[in-house]
């Protein structure tokens, strides 16, 4: 399929053949008839990606900070290879469409194949001839409304809910500010719920088009005295800025035509420097709108479905969509004339010519158009014309392509002449399509069956979100494929248990989890002077991890599996490495949450068979501008000191041994270890008895926790 994509680093908008994505649950797949470009979001998009790095960087001086902080912790070349990967990620544009639902995931009621929907949501409903949308960001359409309005729809909720935030009553009077696209929704709707309406706007064709529709509205320099006449030298009950603009003017000029304890809504992107004086000595109410409505931002409405009770949440954002749908096909709300440019998606990126003045010419809406009829829903895009090498055997497959395949794994295995990279799939298409192209791979696909199922590859890894790990390796094992999946391994006892069984039945393929730091230089370093050690041995391992807001999807119990579990695995795999077997106990202690943290400052002391101890003490409230890892071992007479990954200093009969290097943390060593396991045979790399005795130590620590307790593993 076709899809219009930006680049932020190159700053290049173009249309892309993509796989159609395959719908998962609680998600429809639409053959989208029309979407509506936003003049407003997506040109500010579009014109960050055209500045230059030093552009991007004034505009961004929050980012700048991150960055420099990185780059003293990690070293300046890791620091720039990670910036530019981020930056070199595709940006799917659009968030308004409508079409077609042509296939359904589980669990969509109400929903239909053949049904006319509006689509909504940033990175579902864009620029592309397929979407794949979830079922709160779906409203079905009457027959009466075609596709093209129906496009308007995403807009005209951001219109609606910012006109309700004003809470104006019949007859009260209302001035809406810049008569753009959501300034004309938004006078329209004002309109429509009975109040008393005036637009204000600089373009006097504006102002004019607004006439049309048979609303009052005057240019800017007469808006003062306009409002006086209008309001009877009451001044406005509401005002709604919808302007986009720098300037604090329609700031200034709302306080100047509000009444007493009015209200200011601002649905557009203004100048926020208020004029202190007349909003005091009027007592206005300032209101910032955010979005289309309740569940905007909130991935359990958005992403999972679970909607807001009526009784408590009258207007979510779906119930905001089907408002602005029952407006169009009762003709209260009419968008025909506010259309001023049609594009096929094939020319998709003159429409940004337009919106970005780099075509001198007014606009208004601005609609996409797809080719009609059936077409062919490719689920993978072949790349042509790459050489492959025919040597290697470790023929790869790869499920997911996010930032850590794209930033860390995939350049890796991109230049390491073991692998042959065979096909790459991820759920929208979009980002297998870029790290596809971008990593010479022979294809990119959708769904995760093409490379599970494929019998040109023999590898699979799994680099999706942590859900997902368990039921993959399962499938993966059973269709015969030797197995890397990222830490975590599992993320409850019942998928591990699953994953232990299947292990037995397909002894032939080999399984390896991410536990990568266990292949750093430096660690097999410290582990070759402390291999002989016959002492039992003390390990203290301190992570600055750094905070994580408690809604980011890591910390869902259900899909990240929590911090401890999906991340701190990692170090308790360092310990279990370094004593040569996994721990038998765990007494784990956090500090309280305080509504900000979620069980992510934690102190973890184990102990090992021998007799070692081993405390990782994980911590979210630190400064990420310090070093994340610090590890510490005591036996023997030896101390030993990693820093970072970057230095490991040793001390023993008063003799200190100091080695340096730049950041490994293991991921080199862990693939090259991989293929030659594959090709050579043997044992995995990591024996699978510490790989599901670490995992069952996250579990352990956790309940421990929970039960103030010590547990045993």
């Amino acid at each position: 399929m076709k899809q219009l994509l930006q680049n932020i680093k190159n700053g290049k908008t173009t249309v892309e053949d993509v796989p159609v994505p395959t719908p998962r649950e609680g998600q429809a797949l639409v053959k989208v008839a029309a979407s509506l470009v936003s003049a407003g979001t997506e040109r500010m998009v579009v014109e960050f990606a055209e500045k230059s790095y030093l552009g991007k960087a004034r505009s961004r001086p929050d980012l700048v900070k991150q960055t420099l902080d990185k780059a003293k912790r990690e070293g300046i070349l890791p620091t720039v290879q990670a910036v530019f990967n981020r930056l070199d990620q595709p940006m799917a544009l659009g968030y308004s469409s409508a079409g077609v639902i042509v296939a359904l995931g589980k669990n969509m009621q109400g929903f239909r194949v053949g049904q006319r929907v509006a689509c909504a949501g940033g990175g579902y409903a864009v620029h592309a001839e397929y979407n794949v949308v979830p079922k709160n960001l779906l409203t079905p359409l009457p027959k009466n409304v075609n596709f093209e309005s129906a496009a308007f729809t995403t807009l005209g909720a951001i219109a609606l809910h910012g006109f309700r935030l004003a809470e104006p009553q019949l007859g009260e009077n209302v001035a809406v500010i810049g008569l753009g696209l959501l300034g004309l929704l938004t006078i329209q709707m004002a309109s429509a719920a009975g109040c008393r309406v005036l637009g204000i706007d600089l373009d006097p064709k504006r102002v004019a088009l607004a006439s049309s529709l048979g609303l009052e509205a005057v240019p800017r320099p007469q808006a003062e005295s306009a409002a006086q006449a209008f309001t009877q030298n009451r001044g406005f009950d509401s005002i709604i800025i919808c302007a986009d603009t720098s300037s604090n003017d329609p700031v200034e000029l709302a306080g100047v035509i509000a009444r007493d304890r009015a209200k200011v809504v601002a649905t557009g992107a203004v100048g926020l420097t208020f004029p202190r004086k007349i909003y005091y000595e009027k007592e206005i109410s300032f209101i910032n709108s955010r979005s289309y409505g309740p569940g905007r931002y909130d991935a359990n409405y958005e992403e999972n479905g679970s909607d807001y009770p009526i009784g408590y949440v009258r207007w979510t954002e779906g119930r905001n969509f089907q408002a602005v749908v029952d407006l169009l096909s009762s003709r209260k709300l009419k968008v025909e004339s506010l259309i001023s440019h049609r594009f096929d998606i094939e020319e998709g990126v003159k429409a940004y010519d337009v919106i970005t003045g780099k075509k001198k010419e007014p606009f208004l809406g601005v609609l996409l158009t797809y080719p009609e009829g059936k077409t062919k829903e490719e689920r993978r895009i072949v790349f042509p014309s790459i050489v492959h090498r025919p040597s290697s055997i470790v023929n790869l497959g790869v499920l997911g392509a996010g930032l850590f395949a794209n930033s860390t794994l995939l350049p890796i295995l991109k230049n390491n002449r073991d692998f042959q990279l065979v096909g790459i799939a991820s759920s929208g298409g979009l980002h297998a399509q870029h790290a596809g192209k971008k990593f010479g791979f022979q294809y990119a696909a959708s769904s995760e069956d093409e490379i599970i199922n494929d019998p040109n590859i023999n590898t699979v890894a799994i680099l999706t979100r942590h859900d997902t790990h368990a039921d993959l390796v399962v499938r993966a094992l059973k269709a015969g494929k030797h197995v890397f999946v990222e830490k975590p391994l599992a993320i409850n006892s019942d998928q591990l248990s699953v994953i232990s069984k299947q292990l037995l039945k397909t002894a032939d393929c080999l399984l390896l989890a991410g536990f990568n730091r266990r292949f750093s230089s430096l660690i097999q370093n410290l582990k070759s002077q402390i291999s002989n050690f016959q002492e039992p041995k003390y390990l203290h391992y301190r992570v600055n991890a750094g905070y994580i807001p408690s809604n980011h999807w890591t910390q869902d119990p259900a899909v990240g599996g929590g911090r401890i579990i999906g991340e701190a695995c990692h170090f308790i795999d360092v310990l279990t490495f370094l004593v040569g077997a996994p721990p038998v106990s765990v007494s784990a202690h956090a500090l309280s949450n305080h509504g900000k943290y979620s069980e992510d400052n934690v102190s973890m002391t184990f102990t090992f068979p021998d007799g070692s101890i081993g405390i990782v003490d994980y911590l979210a409230n630190g400064d990420k501008s310090m070093p994340k890892e610090r590890l510490e071992v005591f036996c023997e007479g030896m101390v030993a000191v990693l820093d970072d990954y970057v230095s490991l200093v040793t001390v023993k009969d008063g003799k200190k041994k100091e080695e340096r290097r730049a950041q490994d943390k293991g991921w080199k060593g862990e693939m090259t270890a991989f293929a030659r396991a594959i090709q050579g045979g043997g044992e995995a790399p990591i024996p699978y008895e510490q790989l599901i005795g670490v995992t069952k130590s996250t579990f352990a620590a956790v309940e421990s926790i929970r039960q103030k307790r010590s547990i045993d593993i």
